[in-house]
């Protein structure tokens, strides 16, 4: 008979070894034992980012903090896709659905990108990223997405790093369908605004020597759409293993 897997999955930033404890904060306390009601002896399971997945036993519970003690590993820390993310923050619900699905779809780094035409002016670092972690213990991928501070697309581009390409969903058309573009190794999707890019961002973005422009058809898409669908490309095509080398 295959034994059911725990109901409960955390990320926490402790290392993970048998035997040695781990303390949960007062937050995911609360979850564990207001919310999912988690009795003592119950197995979860536990990640890092850097040490693999664990199961671990419940051995305390209380008010201050729960103590979770890892037992076995259950999956090896493994690669994941090298894929960015940069995308120009929406209105809090839209923001918030892109946040969970670039998790959900193996995004390794996010990148709130500030353009001419953004909407919002504000992006609370904190609620976001409390999203990226709640959306990889759901979807049981190893690691938490990077969330890098909010700048300005000129600043960003300014700092690009060298050997990874940027591919630029253009609206106006003019680049390669995404699909064929998807494989060119360490790579990052830049999705714009409400509105697109100003024509002066645009041309901006053309003249770097790093930034491919791609499309995903014919319809106008809006902005979350827009960054789910190339992700779902991007996996789809690339899958979840490494990144070919760059061409």
């Amino acid at each position: 008979m295959t034994e059911s897997r725990p109901r409960l999955r955390l990320f926490v930033p402790h290392p993970l070894a048998e035997g040695v404890a781990v303390a949960l904060d007062r937050d995911q306390t609360h979850y564990v034992a207001s919310v999912m009601r988690a009795a003592l002896g119950e197995t979860a399971l536990l990640f890092n980012g850097r040490d693999g997945e664990w199961a671990a036993r419940i051995d305390g519970l209380a008010k201050a903090g729960a103590a979770l003690v890892p037992l076995r590993q259950t999956r090896p820390q493994a690669p994941e896709p090298d894929l960015w993310l940069l995308s120009a923050p929406l209105k809090k619900d839209r923001t918030d659905l892109v946040v969970e699905k670039s998790a959900e779809l193996g995004v390794s780094l996010l990148w709130p990108v500030f353009t001419r035409r953004t909407n919002s002016g504000r992006v609370n670092v904190e609620r976001l990223r409390a999203h990226l972690i709640e959306a990889s213990e759901q979807c049981e991928r190893l690691t938490v997405p990077r969330l890098e501070e909010p700048a300005p697309l000129d600043r960003i581009l300014a700092a690009w790093p060298d050997g990874r390409v940027l591919l630029f969903l253009d609206e106006a058309g003019g680049g390669m369908p995404l699909a064929e573009a998807a494989a060119v190794g360490p790579a990052a999707l830049l999705v714009g605004p409400e509105g697109g890019f100003d024509p002066d961002e645009r041309r901006l973005l053309l003249s770097k020597p790093f930034v491919r422009p791609v499309g995903l058809g014919p319809r106008i898409l809006r902005a979350e759409t827009a960054a789910i669908a190339a992700l779902a490309i991007w996996q789809a095509v690339v899958g979840d293993g490494r990144s070919p080398p760059l061409r």
